[in-house]
């Protein structure tokens, strides 16, 4: 960040110590430090708040791809439904046409069920013989 070399620091620490004194330095290297420590936060935060901004312009650009992709493949196939439904209203309807009338055909008995779901056993695989 700061191109500071080995002797400059050295120079600035001298010059510190000249100028402040021994007996305050402490304090003032404390107070940079909080300074310093101020600053990188500042800094983060302003960095936080630019990674969210370019991430929301991101996620707009994607959501218009988005839509524009989405409307393009809504021109080229319309709904199917639309026209189905007219032709279903006179013809049966394919899950209907399966289901058998509840009255036609009599319940299995409690008893049964039950002695049926007991009775049931999976057979092992044969990978999970040792």
């Amino acid at each position: 960040m700061f191109d500071v070399a080995p002797t400059e620091l050295l120079l600035v620490v001298v010059v510190a110590l000249v100028v402040i004194g021994p007996k305050d330095l402490p304090k003032a290297m404390r107070v940079v430090g909080k300074w310093m420590g101020k600053a990188r936060g500042m800094a983060r935060h302003f960095r936080a708040g630019l990674d969210t901004m370019m991430r929301e312009a991101e996620l707009e650009e994607l959501e218009k791809q988005w839509r524009e992709q989405n409307e393009a493949i809504m021109r080229e196939f319309p709904r199917i439904d639309d026209a189905d439904a007219t032709a279903a209203s006179t013809s049966p309807k394919p899950a209907e046409e399966g289901k058998a009338d509840p009255a036609a055909a009599p319940a299995p008995s409690d008893a049964a069920a039950t002695e049926q779901a007991e009775t049931h056993v999976v057979p092992p695989r044969g990978d999970a013989l040792p």
